[in-house]
């Protein structure tokens, strides 16, 4: 298996996401740009191709469109075809040569991945990754950061330090 997927199920996680969804009270739009924003981030530390799917069946003459938007994939399907439709065509033809994994609690559409070979992962388990791999994020960030007087001897782990100060007393 030469590349992993991970299809998410756009709406589905955000009005599973307690977070997002009272967001998308407020603005469907913001929602959505947060949740890509989310989903960005996790692609750079997970590293697999992903692809966010959102429904835009409802749009008349909707033609579907595919953009990059950062280092991820955003899916609007075209009329008359469901996220779930794009997820269950896409997660087919993958499967066959990578490792694909689906985020999604819909129950119906799991099952019918799993069928085809794929993984499922629901909104929680995906929304509980997404912490933890922020929270590693974060402490990453904390350990770079410099100190506040970004003196060199602040930066260094103590053996670097006790011996850069046995040679500066000549000791």
């Amino acid at each position: 298996m030469s590349k992993e997927y991970l299809l998410v199920d756009g709406y589905n996680i955000i009005f599973a996401w307690d977070e997002l969804n009272k967001l998308a009270e407020e603005s469907i739009d913001a929602a959505r740009d947060k949740l890509v924003n989310i989903m960005c981030n996790y692609q750079g530390v997970k590293k697999m191709e992903l692809i966010l799917v959102f429904d835009a069946y409802k749009v008349a003459g909707g033609i579907g469109s595919v953009t990059k938007e950062g280092n991820i994939y955003v899916v609007y399907t075209k009329e008359a075809e469901t996220a779930d439709q794009y997820i269950e065509k896409t997660s087919h033809v993958l499967s066959r040569d990578h490792k694909v994994t689906v985020a999604t609690s819909d129950r119906l559409e799991q099952v019918i991945i799993l069928s085809q070979g794929s993984l499922r992962m629901s909104a929680r388990d995906l929304y509980a990754d997404v912490r933890s791999v922020t929270k590693d994020i974060r402490e990453k960030i904390d350990l770079y950061r410099p100190v506040k007087n970004n003196m060199l001897m602040d930066n260094l782990d103590k053996d670097a330090a006790d011996f850069l100060e046995r040679l500066r007393r000549k000791k």
